[in-house]
């Protein structure tokens, strides 16, 4: 590579390769993740999919077998891709984002948790679940690891 194709990267970089990559890392992780350990709380996968799909239809979700687990798996992706598009748009404003994605993947893993959990799970039709610090540590923990750190690691390399 030479001068000239550095500058031209730097200065527009492949987005669509960048989202594309960032959201699918994103979601196998973070799915990945989630199944190994609400698995492991006795949790079954078709019904962690078929909760996901809830925040869209409700306590029906869980009645409505391989569809609604596979509406929830594509509700999860769609969720990770957003995440994704949303930390690459920023990170064209700031380039702190960039050169320092280790910290700010963290950090974006942090606040997308608590988006999801303090925004939009209230809005959406999933059933409310109470409070446990326990879990709430896990799911920062997966998120640093899982949605933020993939993230922004992903768009780096492309924006280079």
């Amino acid at each position: 590579m030479n001068a000239g194709t550095e500058v031209s990267l730097e200065k527009n970089p492949n987005a669509l390769l960048a989202v594309l990559w960032a959201g699918l890392a994103c979601g196998v992780l973070d799915i990945t993740a989630a199944l190994v350990v609400y698995g492991y709380l006795g949790l079954k996968p078709m019904r962690l999919l078929q909760g996901i799909s809830s925040g869209l239809l409700g306590p029906k979700a869980f009645d409505g077998g391989l569809a609604t687990a596979l509406l929830g798996l594509l509700c999860h992706f769609v969720i990770a891709y957003g995440a994704a598009t949303v930390f690459f748009a920023a990170s064209r404003a700031i380039p702190f984002f960039i050169q320092n994605a280790v910290i700010s993947g963290a950090l974006y893993g942090v606040a997308v948790y608590f988006f999801m959990n303090r925004i939009v799970l209230p809005l959406s039709a999933a059933a409310k679940r109470p409070f446990s610090l326990k879990l709430m540590i896990i799911g920062v923990i997966i998120h640093i690891f899982c949605v933020g750190l993939p993230i922004s690691l992903s768009v780096r390399r492309f924006s280079r």
